[in-house]
Protein backbone atom coordinates (compact mmCIF):
# COMPACT_ATOMS: atom_id res chain seq x y z
CA UNK A 1 0.00 0.00 0.00
CA UNK A 2 3.26 2.49 -0.07
CA UNK A 3 6.09 4.32 -2.13
CA UNK A 4 9.37 4.21 -0.52
CA UNK A 5 9.16 7.85 -1.30
CA UNK A 6 6.35 8.42 1.41
CA UNK A 7 6.54 8.37 5.31
CA UNK A 8 3.81 6.93 7.20
CA UNK A 9 2.73 7.46 10.44
CA UNK A 10 0.53 5.24 12.87
CA UNK A 11 -3.32 5.75 12.65
CA UNK A 12 -6.39 3.95 14.04
CA UNK A 13 -5.86 0.39 14.90
CA UNK A 14 -2.45 0.67 14.19
CA UNK A 15 -3.31 1.57 10.30
CA UNK A 16 -0.23 2.81 8.66
CA UNK A 17 -1.11 6.18 7.50
CA UNK A 18 0.44 8.51 4.76
CA UNK A 19 1.89 11.51 6.35
CA UNK A 20 0.49 13.50 3.66
CA UNK A 21 -3.31 13.29 2.82
CA UNK A 22 -5.39 13.96 0.23
CA UNK A 23 -8.05 16.47 0.70
CA UNK A 24 -11.12 16.23 -1.42
CA UNK A 25 -12.83 19.59 -1.56
CA UNK A 26 -11.17 21.23 -3.90
CA UNK A 27 -11.21 19.24 -6.96
CA UNK A 28 -10.98 21.60 -9.86
CA UNK A 29 -14.86 22.51 -10.96
CA UNK A 30 -15.94 22.52 -14.90
CA UNK A 31 -19.54 23.95 -16.45
CA UNK A 32 -21.11 23.06 -12.94
CA UNK A 33 -19.58 20.12 -12.09
CA UNK A 34 -16.19 18.63 -10.97
CA UNK A 35 -13.77 18.05 -13.55
CA UNK A 36 -13.49 14.21 -13.33
CA UNK A 37 -10.85 13.71 -15.87
CA UNK A 38 -8.25 16.48 -14.38
CA UNK A 39 -9.41 15.00 -10.65
CA UNK A 40 -8.61 11.20 -11.96
CA UNK A 41 -5.32 12.04 -13.07
CA UNK A 42 -4.19 14.23 -9.86
CA UNK A 43 -5.79 11.69 -6.97
CA UNK A 44 -3.92 8.83 -9.03
CA UNK A 45 -0.68 10.56 -9.31
CA UNK A 46 -1.69 10.98 -5.42
CA UNK A 47 -2.21 7.48 -4.75
CA UNK A 48 1.17 6.58 -7.32
CA UNK A 49 3.46 8.81 -4.72
CA UNK A 50 2.13 6.84 -1.86
CA UNK A 51 -0.90 8.96 -0.16
CA UNK A 52 -3.05 6.19 0.92
CA UNK A 53 -6.04 8.90 3.03
CA UNK A 54 -8.34 10.94 1.39
CA UNK A 55 -10.56 13.01 2.88
CA UNK A 56 -13.94 14.20 1.81
CA UNK A 57 -17.46 15.08 3.22
CA UNK A 58 -21.17 14.48 2.54
CA UNK A 59 -21.40 18.62 1.65
CA UNK A 60 -18.40 18.71 -0.35
CA UNK A 61 -20.41 19.14 -3.65
CA UNK A 62 -19.73 16.10 -6.03
CA UNK A 63 -16.51 14.84 -3.97
CA UNK A 64 -17.82 11.89 -3.02
CA UNK A 65 -19.47 10.73 -6.18
CA UNK A 66 -16.25 11.44 -8.09
CA UNK A 67 -13.90 9.95 -5.19
CA UNK A 68 -15.98 6.72 -5.71
CA UNK A 69 -15.89 6.73 -9.82
CA UNK A 70 -12.22 7.28 -9.89
CA UNK A 71 -11.39 4.75 -7.02
CA UNK A 72 -13.89 2.23 -9.25
CA UNK A 73 -12.62 3.15 -12.47
CA UNK A 74 -8.84 2.61 -11.18
CA UNK A 75 -9.90 -0.87 -9.29
CA UNK A 76 -7.86 0.62 -6.26
CA UNK A 77 -10.54 1.17 -3.68
CA UNK A 78 -8.36 -1.26 -1.44
CA UNK A 79 -4.80 1.12 -1.73
CA UNK A 80 -6.32 3.63 0.23
CA UNK A 81 -8.52 4.98 3.58
CA UNK A 82 -11.65 6.31 2.68
CA UNK A 83 -12.63 9.51 5.14
CA UNK A 84 -15.88 10.85 4.66
CA UNK A 85 -18.30 12.81 7.29
CA UNK A 86 -21.94 13.08 8.84
CA UNK A 87 -23.10 16.23 8.47
CA UNK A 88 -24.29 16.28 12.01
CA UNK A 89 -25.83 20.13 11.33
CA UNK A 90 -28.30 18.53 9.46
CA UNK A 91 -29.20 15.82 10.91
CA UNK A 92 -32.75 15.61 13.09
CA UNK A 93 -33.42 11.60 13.39
CA UNK A 94 -31.72 8.62 14.09
CA UNK A 95 -33.52 7.10 10.43
CA UNK A 96 -31.92 10.62 8.64
CA UNK A 97 -28.32 8.99 10.29
CA UNK A 98 -28.80 6.28 8.47
CA UNK A 99 -29.95 7.64 5.50
CA UNK A 100 -27.43 9.65 4.76
CA UNK A 101 -24.94 7.09 5.54
CA UNK A 102 -26.44 5.00 2.95
CA UNK A 103 -26.40 7.57 0.25
CA UNK A 104 -22.48 8.04 0.95
CA UNK A 105 -21.72 4.21 0.84
CA UNK A 106 -23.76 4.64 -2.52
CA UNK A 107 -22.29 7.70 -3.56
CA UNK A 108 -18.14 6.46 -2.66
CA UNK A 109 -19.02 2.84 -4.58
CA UNK A 110 -18.17 0.94 -1.42
CA UNK A 111 -19.36 -1.39 1.43
CA UNK A 112 -17.59 0.56 4.41
CA UNK A 113 -15.81 3.53 5.67
CA UNK A 114 -12.40 3.15 7.42
CA UNK A 115 -12.33 7.03 8.97
CA UNK A 116 -16.32 7.92 10.11
CA UNK A 117 -16.12 11.41 11.03
CA UNK A 118 -18.80 13.58 12.77
CA UNK A 119 -18.59 16.59 11.13
CA UNK A 120 -17.80 20.37 12.37
CA UNK A 121 -18.56 19.78 15.90
CA UNK A 122 -18.03 22.80 17.64
CA UNK A 123 -19.09 21.99 21.28
CA UNK A 124 -20.10 18.92 23.21
CA UNK A 125 -23.62 20.16 22.84
CA UNK A 126 -23.63 18.93 19.08
CA UNK A 127 -22.63 15.03 20.53
CA UNK A 128 -25.06 14.91 23.15
CA UNK A 129 -27.92 15.91 20.12
CA UNK A 130 -26.32 13.05 18.33
CA UNK A 131 -26.79 11.02 21.43
CA UNK A 132 -30.02 11.82 21.97
CA UNK A 133 -30.68 10.58 18.60
CA UNK A 134 -29.28 7.09 19.46
CA UNK A 135 -25.64 7.83 17.82
CA UNK A 136 -23.41 5.54 20.23
CA UNK A 137 -25.95 2.19 19.89
CA UNK A 138 -25.81 3.60 15.36
CA UNK A 139 -22.45 3.42 15.26
CA UNK A 140 -22.05 0.27 17.42
CA UNK A 141 -24.09 -1.36 15.25
CA UNK A 142 -22.00 -0.12 11.94
CA UNK A 143 -18.78 -1.40 13.49
CA UNK A 144 -20.44 -4.50 14.44
CA UNK A 145 -21.16 -4.94 10.48
CA UNK A 146 -17.76 -3.77 9.56
CA UNK A 147 -19.32 -0.73 7.57
CA UNK A 148 -16.97 1.50 9.87
CA UNK A 149 -13.88 0.52 10.53
CA UNK A 150 -13.12 3.99 12.91
CA UNK A 151 -14.80 6.91 14.60
CA UNK A 152 -13.99 10.43 15.07
CA UNK A 153 -15.16 13.58 14.79
CA UNK A 154 -13.88 17.10 13.18
CA UNK A 155 -13.76 20.20 14.99
CA UNK A 156 -14.09 23.94 14.72
CA UNK A 157 -14.10 25.82 17.76
CA UNK A 158 -12.07 26.90 21.44
CA UNK A 159 -9.19 24.78 22.86
CA UNK A 160 -11.32 24.02 26.06
CA UNK A 161 -14.63 23.19 24.31
CA UNK A 162 -11.98 20.60 22.22
CA UNK A 163 -10.66 18.84 25.35
CA UNK A 164 -14.30 18.37 26.49
CA UNK A 165 -15.46 16.68 23.07
CA UNK A 166 -11.99 14.86 23.60
CA UNK A 167 -13.85 13.22 26.72
CA UNK A 168 -17.17 12.95 25.69
CA UNK A 169 -16.50 9.70 23.56
CA UNK A 170 -14.40 6.81 23.26
CA UNK A 171 -13.23 8.23 19.83
CA UNK A 172 -10.52 6.66 17.76
CA UNK A 173 -9.05 9.65 15.72
CA UNK A 174 -10.10 13.63 15.37
CA UNK A 175 -9.54 16.23 12.66
CA UNK A 176 -8.59 19.61 13.38
CA UNK A 177 -7.81 22.90 11.93
CA UNK A 178 -3.96 23.43 12.97
CA UNK A 179 -1.43 25.57 11.70
CA UNK A 180 1.66 27.95 12.65
CA UNK A 181 -0.85 31.20 12.32
CA UNK A 182 -3.75 28.32 14.59
CA UNK A 183 -1.42 27.18 17.37
CA UNK A 184 -3.44 29.04 20.28
CA UNK A 185 -6.78 29.42 18.35
CA UNK A 186 -9.06 26.72 17.59
CA UNK A 187 -8.08 22.92 19.20
CA UNK A 188 -4.19 24.58 18.88
CA UNK A 189 -1.33 22.76 20.31
CA UNK A 190 -2.73 22.17 23.76
CA UNK A 191 -5.52 19.91 22.11
CA UNK A 192 -3.13 17.88 19.91
CA UNK A 193 -1.05 17.31 23.16
CA UNK A 194 -4.47 15.72 24.58
CA UNK A 195 -4.81 13.75 21.49
CA UNK A 196 -1.40 12.13 21.89
CA UNK A 197 -1.78 11.74 25.04
CA UNK A 198 -4.87 9.81 25.03
CA UNK A 199 -3.40 7.60 22.10
CA UNK A 200 -5.57 9.06 19.74
CA UNK A 201 -3.84 10.13 16.03
CA UNK A 202 -4.76 13.58 15.13
CA UNK A 203 -5.60 14.59 11.54
CA UNK A 204 -5.01 18.02 10.26
CA UNK A 205 -7.24 20.45 7.63
CA UNK A 206 -6.44 24.24 6.94
CA UNK A 207 -2.34 23.38 6.97
CA UNK A 208 -2.04 26.42 4.72
CA UNK A 209 -5.03 28.24 5.76
CA UNK A 210 -6.79 27.95 2.94
CA UNK A 211 -3.72 28.86 0.85
CA UNK A 212 -3.41 31.95 2.51
CA UNK A 213 0.27 30.94 4.20
CA UNK A 214 1.27 30.39 0.46
CA UNK A 215 -0.67 33.29 -1.92
CA UNK A 216 -0.86 35.79 0.13
CA UNK A 217 2.41 35.82 1.78
CA UNK A 218 3.58 39.64 2.47
CA UNK A 219 6.81 40.48 0.78
CA UNK A 220 8.99 40.32 3.73
CA UNK A 221 8.05 37.00 4.30
CA UNK A 222 8.37 35.60 0.83
CA UNK A 223 11.79 37.01 0.54
CA UNK A 224 12.92 35.07 4.37
CA UNK A 225 11.86 32.44 2.50
CA UNK A 226 13.53 32.42 -1.00
CA UNK A 227 16.68 33.48 0.92
CA UNK A 228 16.94 30.36 3.39
CA UNK A 229 19.47 27.86 2.89
CA UNK A 230 16.78 24.58 3.53
CA UNK A 231 15.29 25.88 -0.08
CA UNK A 232 12.11 25.46 1.28
CA UNK A 233 8.74 26.76 -0.15
CA UNK A 234 6.32 28.40 1.57
CA UNK A 235 3.99 25.63 1.40
CA UNK A 236 7.05 23.15 2.59
CA UNK A 237 7.88 25.35 5.36
CA UNK A 238 4.05 25.04 6.72
CA UNK A 239 3.84 21.06 6.03
CA UNK A 240 7.36 20.73 8.39
CA UNK A 241 6.23 22.60 10.89
CA UNK A 242 3.39 20.09 11.66
CA UNK A 243 5.43 17.02 10.61
CA UNK A 244 7.88 18.14 13.40
CA UNK A 245 5.40 17.33 16.22
CA UNK A 246 5.25 13.57 16.64
CA UNK A 247 1.37 13.86 17.49
CA UNK A 248 0.44 15.15 13.76
CA UNK A 249 -0.31 11.92 11.78
CA UNK A 250 -1.86 13.10 8.52
CA UNK A 251 -1.75 16.44 6.78
CA UNK A 252 -4.62 17.10 4.37
CA UNK A 253 -3.32 18.72 1.42
CA UNK A 254 -6.76 20.35 -0.94
CA UNK A 255 -4.50 19.36 -4.38
CA UNK A 256 -5.49 20.62 -7.10
CA UNK A 257 -2.81 20.79 -9.59
CA UNK A 258 -0.29 18.00 -11.01
CA UNK A 259 2.62 20.75 -9.80
CA UNK A 260 1.37 21.05 -6.43
CA UNK A 261 1.11 17.06 -5.86
CA UNK A 262 4.44 17.04 -6.51
CA UNK A 263 5.90 19.80 -4.64
CA UNK A 264 3.73 18.20 -1.58
CA UNK A 265 4.79 14.48 -1.97
CA UNK A 266 8.69 15.55 -1.93
CA UNK A 267 8.34 17.22 1.45
CA UNK A 268 6.31 14.54 2.47
CA UNK A 269 9.80 12.22 1.86
CA UNK A 270 11.14 14.69 4.16
CA UNK A 271 8.69 14.59 6.92
CA UNK A 272 10.65 13.53 10.32
CA UNK A 273 9.26 14.34 13.92
CA UNK A 274 11.50 16.44 16.06
CA UNK A 275 13.76 17.49 13.39
CA UNK A 276 13.12 21.95 13.55
CA UNK A 277 16.01 23.99 14.74
CA UNK A 278 16.14 27.10 17.10
CA UNK A 279 16.95 28.93 13.50
CA UNK A 280 13.67 26.90 11.88
CA UNK A 281 11.66 28.15 14.74
CA UNK A 282 12.33 31.41 14.75
CA UNK A 283 11.91 31.66 10.99
CA UNK A 284 8.10 30.32 11.40
CA UNK A 285 7.96 33.15 14.03
CA UNK A 286 8.86 35.72 11.87
CA UNK A 287 6.76 34.68 9.07
CA UNK A 288 3.83 35.05 11.69
CA UNK A 289 4.73 37.83 12.97
CA UNK A 290 5.06 39.42 9.20
CA UNK A 291 1.41 37.74 8.47
CA UNK A 292 -0.40 39.58 11.26
CA UNK A 293 0.60 42.52 10.28
CA UNK A 294 -1.26 42.45 7.25
CA UNK A 295 -4.54 39.89 7.22
CA UNK A 296 -7.76 41.75 7.38
CA UNK A 297 -9.83 38.73 7.81
CA UNK A 298 -9.40 35.60 9.17
CA UNK A 299 -10.96 33.63 6.62
CA UNK A 300 -9.75 30.27 5.10
CA UNK A 301 -11.93 30.17 2.30
CA UNK A 302 -13.59 26.57 3.11
CA UNK A 303 -16.69 27.80 1.79
CA UNK A 304 -18.82 26.72 4.60
CA UNK A 305 -20.52 29.93 4.14
CA UNK A 306 -21.90 28.86 0.71
CA UNK A 307 -24.10 29.62 -0.62
CA UNK A 308 -25.63 32.52 -0.11
CA UNK A 309 -29.04 33.00 -0.41
CA UNK A 310 -28.06 36.77 -2.30
CA UNK A 311 -25.18 35.38 -4.29
CA UNK A 312 -22.38 37.28 -2.46
CA UNK A 313 -18.94 35.30 -3.00
CA UNK A 314 -18.14 35.69 0.47
CA UNK A 315 -14.91 33.60 0.38
CA UNK A 316 -13.94 35.92 -2.81
CA UNK A 317 -14.46 39.33 -1.46
CA UNK A 318 -12.47 38.14 1.78
CA UNK A 319 -9.82 37.22 -0.09
CA UNK A 320 -9.82 40.49 -2.23
CA UNK A 321 -9.74 42.24 1.15
CA UNK A 322 -6.62 40.33 2.39
CA UNK A 323 -5.14 41.58 -0.88
CA UNK A 324 -5.71 44.88 -0.92
CA UNK A 325 -3.69 44.85 2.35
CA UNK A 326 -1.14 42.68 1.03
CA UNK A 327 -0.54 42.98 -2.85
CA UNK A 328 -1.91 46.70 -3.27
CA UNK A 329 -4.84 48.40 -4.26
CA UNK A 330 -4.87 47.96 -7.66
CA UNK A 331 -4.15 43.59 -7.80
CA UNK A 332 -7.26 43.70 -5.00
CA UNK A 333 -9.83 45.70 -7.37
CA UNK A 334 -8.37 43.68 -10.43
CA UNK A 335 -9.35 40.29 -9.04
CA UNK A 336 -12.17 41.74 -7.40
CA UNK A 337 -13.44 42.39 -10.14
CA UNK A 338 -12.86 39.41 -11.69
CA UNK A 339 -14.34 36.78 -9.10
CA UNK A 340 -17.30 39.10 -8.61
CA UNK A 341 -18.68 41.08 -11.57
CA UNK A 342 -17.73 39.23 -14.35
CA UNK A 343 -20.71 36.43 -14.05
CA UNK A 344 -24.40 35.99 -14.60
CA UNK A 345 -25.19 37.01 -11.53
CA UNK A 346 -22.76 39.55 -9.44
CA UNK A 347 -21.69 38.14 -6.21
CA UNK A 348 -20.62 41.30 -4.71
CA UNK A 349 -20.32 41.79 -1.38
CA UNK A 350 -22.97 45.06 -1.25
CA UNK A 351 -25.78 42.38 -2.43
CA UNK A 352 -25.54 41.33 1.42
CA UNK A 353 -28.91 42.15 3.19
CA UNK A 354 -27.23 40.75 6.90
CA UNK A 355 -29.15 37.63 7.45
CA UNK A 356 -26.68 36.09 8.91
CA UNK A 357 -26.86 32.58 7.62
CA UNK A 358 -23.41 32.41 6.69
CA UNK A 359 -22.32 33.62 10.26
CA UNK A 360 -24.11 30.35 11.67
CA UNK A 361 -21.35 28.25 9.82
CA UNK A 362 -18.29 29.67 9.70
CA UNK A 363 -16.11 28.03 11.74
CA UNK A 364 -13.85 30.95 12.15
CA UNK A 365 -16.66 32.74 13.90
CA UNK A 366 -15.74 35.94 11.59
CA UNK A 367 -18.26 38.61 11.42
CA UNK A 368 -19.19 37.97 8.22
CA UNK A 369 -21.98 40.87 7.45
CA UNK A 370 -19.36 43.52 8.80
CA UNK A 371 -16.47 42.44 7.16
CA UNK A 372 -18.75 42.34 3.73
CA UNK A 373 -19.56 46.06 4.39
CA UNK A 374 -16.04 46.77 5.01
CA UNK A 375 -15.30 44.85 1.34
CA UNK A 376 -18.13 46.79 -0.66
CA UNK A 377 -16.70 49.73 0.88
CA UNK A 378 -13.39 50.15 -0.32
CA UNK A 379 -13.15 47.55 -3.06
CA UNK A 380 -16.53 48.36 -5.29
CA UNK A 381 -15.15 51.54 -6.57
CA UNK A 382 -17.89 53.86 -9.13
CA UNK A 383 -15.41 52.23 -11.83
CA UNK A 384 -16.82 48.94 -10.84
CA UNK A 385 -20.01 49.81 -10.64
CA UNK A 386 -19.90 51.41 -13.92
CA UNK A 387 -18.49 48.04 -15.15
CA UNK A 388 -20.74 45.51 -12.79
CA UNK A 389 -23.88 47.37 -14.68
CA UNK A 390 -22.10 46.94 -18.44
CA UNK A 391 -21.44 43.20 -17.70
CA UNK A 392 -25.39 42.99 -17.03
CA UNK A 393 -26.54 44.81 -20.15
CA UNK A 394 -23.94 43.54 -22.11
CA UNK A 395 -24.81 39.91 -20.93
CA UNK A 396 -21.64 38.35 -22.91
CA UNK A 397 -22.86 35.02 -21.40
Amino acid sequence: MENTGMHYREGAGGDRLSVLGYGCMRFTRKGGGIDLDKAERELMAAIEGGVNYLDTAYIYPGSEAAVGKILEKNNCRDRVYLATKLPQYLIKSRAGIEKTFQEELSRLRTDHIDYYLMHMITDVASWEKLERLGIREWIAEKKAKGQIRHIGFSFHGNTDMFLKVLAAYDWEFCQIQYNYMDETSQAGRRGLQAARERGIPVMIMEPLRGGRLVNLLPEPARARIAAHPRGYSAAEWAFQWLWDQPGVTCVLSGMNSLEMIEENLRAAGRAEAGSFTAEDFALIEDLRREINGKIRVGCTGCGYCMPCPQGVDIPGSFRCLNELAIEGKRKAEKEYWQVTAVKKTPGSASRCIGCGKCERHCPQQIEIRKMLREAAKELETPFYKIGRWVMQVWKPW
